[in-house]
């Protein structure tokens, strides 16, 4: 660190009873009182370099001959003060960016310029400033922080805004040049400073238009991390919210603004994952409806990169027992889904649009299996945001079927109808194999869903080898007397150990099912699977409509074709 050295004189300040003065044969002759200390000292040399203290001494010319000069607003307090005093008695003092601020503005106040005298002390500071500090990053790094305790005289004396031009002008000369240091060695240095100097920084960076973009969100992290609440931690959330109205949470809300202001605009310039954690963080702030709906907007245009872990949003309100703000997420999947209404411009965008869309169908699945086990989950949330997936995005419905039956385990209270209306988002034929052995066998599963699942396996069955062959042993375990055993966790048929539970036979389930006389049209699509059926098929696919009967028809259809055979 740079320092300069003023004075020769010893340093012969004292104090007695709590007053400050100088040794001297001189009796003194000047009272001042700055802040909470007491100095006396001598008109001369002091007056001839200081304005301000000539006017106060004009001014107590005709008052009594001990009052007191008072300087209760001098900048940098009695320290600053007495440094500017031991130059006018050029007493050596060291100046460097440690202090120079403060006796700077000292000086500024006190008028210890040009027009007092020759060479005087504001002189030699902005000197020293210029020749030596700002040649320096640390010492302007020092400097810059300093200005902070007073912004407007460091404004008015261009401290500032010099300081903010020297960073910036060395990292944009420093880059890429500096291959000795790490490609982002500015951004640890600069995260230490305020919103108002780093935002000014990266906006003359920015403008520079030599640092890359990726550099820049790079610089965004480390600041947001060092000054941002931490999400991950446990009860964070709660602890903010009763600071809400502080001055921290309003510094906080204002730092989201910059931050997001200065992220580059091109999609990818910024990873989804960093976006979502600066959403997480404006939900807990409760920061502005406009710079949230800017962040899913960001976040919509790239939300294939996403993990599951990344959703998991927690809500703005304390008073929502929900653990998860699925609102958000879905306000996110509408932005991603807007983007794909726009005509692509060449068939390799269109087949890069549907990757991108099966990525997310996958993501969305994954994310509902997590946010099931939320107790406090509407059903009517959960059917929203996976009927808002299309259709076409999603190959299978095994991972979809999973967060149905985690949604349904973990909320035993879910009337009949709930439970319906939750299966309809299922699609029986795009469940895999391993996925209809464990609905076959679900017991917390609508029995309408349970024989959807056994039509369809059958008629697989039978389209595959051009015949109804013998009923699969999961049906066969439904038709039996014996108890139907509970779904493990695992898919694997081979998992599925024996009964455990005493539950009726699937006849006497299905007598029950009958009383019911809302069965839906949808469930078995027979005009499509007798358009694309073989005639042997045919006989299977024209099924009643009532689940008994549709059992019936599957033990009469492949009776009769086993004993053909």
């Amino acid at each position: 660190m740079k320092f300069m050295k003023l004075g020769t004189r010893p340093d012969t300040f004292f104090t007695t009873e709590s007053i400050r003065s100088v040794s001297s044969e001189v009796s003194t002759d000047l009272q001042i009182q700055v802040q909470n200390s007491f100095y006396r000292l001598h008109k001369f040399p002091l007056l001839s370099k200081c304005l301000r203290l000539q006017r106060h001494c004009s001014e107590l010319k005709d008052a009594a001959e001990h009052a007191i000069i008072q300087l209760p607003d001098l900048p940098g307090g009695a320290e600053a003060f007495e440094t500017c005093a031991k130059f006018c008695y050029g007493i050596t003092i060291t100046l460097s960016a440690l202090n120079i601020v403060p006796v700077w503005c000292a000086a500024e106040y006190l008028q210890m310029n040009e027009d007092a005298e020759r060479g005087n002390l504001a002189r030699k500071l902005d000197s020293f400033f210029e020749s030596c500090i700002l040649r320096r990053w640390k010492d302007t790094l020092v400097t810059l922080q300093s200005t902070r305790k007073y912004p407007p005289l460091c404004e008015e004396l261009g401290i500032t805004a010099r300081c903010v031009d020297a960073v910036a002008t060395a990292i944009v000369a420093n880059h890429p040049n500096s291959k000795a240091a790490p490609r982002n060695w500015w951004a640890e240095s600069i995260s230490e400073l305020g919103s108002d100097h780093y935002w000014r920084i990266m906006v003359t960076i920015k403008s520079a238009g030599v640092v890359s973009d990726e550099l820049i969100v790079d610089a965004l992290q480390i600041y947001a991390w060092r000054w941002l609440p931490d999400t991950s931690r446990d009860g964070y959330e709660c602890n903010l919210a009763t600071e809400d109205s502080s001055s921290e949470s309003r510094r906080q809300r204002l730092l989201m603004d910059k931050i997001v202001s200065l992220l580059p605009t091109e999609k990818g310039s910024a990873s989804c994952s960093f976006l979502l954690k600066l959403l997480k963080v404006a939900n807990i702030l409760n920061a502005s409806s406009s710079l949230r709906m800017e962040l899913r907007r960001r976040i919509g245009r790239q939300l294939e990169e996403a993990s599951v872990d990344d959703l998991l949003i927690p809500p703005a309100s304390t008073s929502n027992d929900a653990l998860y703000d699925v609102d958000t997420v879905m306000a996110v999947l509408e932005e991603f889904l807007l983007q794909g209404h726009s005509p692509p411009t060449s068939p390799p965008r269109e087949r890069l649009r549907c990757c991108s869309k099966s990525r997310v169908a996958k993501l969305i699945d994954g994310y509902l299996q997590k946010i099931t086990e939320d107790k406090n989950l509407p059903v009517e949330k959960l059917i929203a945001i996976a009927e808002a997936v299309p259709d076409s995005a999603r190959p299978d419905h095994d991972d979809l079927y999973r967060a149905v039956d985690i949604y349904l385990r973990a909320h035993p209270e879910l009337d009949k109808n709930a439970r319906k209306q939750l299966c309809r988002i299922l699609d029986c034929k795009k469940l895999s194999m391993e996925a209809c052995a464990h609905a076959a066998r679900n017991d917390v599963l609508p029995l309408r869903v349970v024989v959807q699942v056994l039509f369809f396996e059958q008629a697989r069955a039978a389209l595959a080898g051009g015949r109804v062959i013998e009923l699969p042993g999961n049906v066969k375990a439904l038709l039996s007397t014996s108890p139907a055993a509970p779904p493990e966790d695992g898919w694997s048929i081979s998992r599925l150990k024996c009964p455990s539970t005493k539950l009726v036979t699937l006849k006497m389930r299905l007598e029950e099912e009958d009383e019911d006389d809302d069965m839906d049209d949808d469930l078995v699509p027979r005009d499509a699977l007798m358009r694309s059926a073989s005639s042997r098929l045919r006989a299977l696919c024209s099924l009643p409509r009532t689940p008994k009967r549709i059992i019936g028809k599957l033990l009469a259809v492949n009776r009769s074709v086993s004993y053909r055979h």
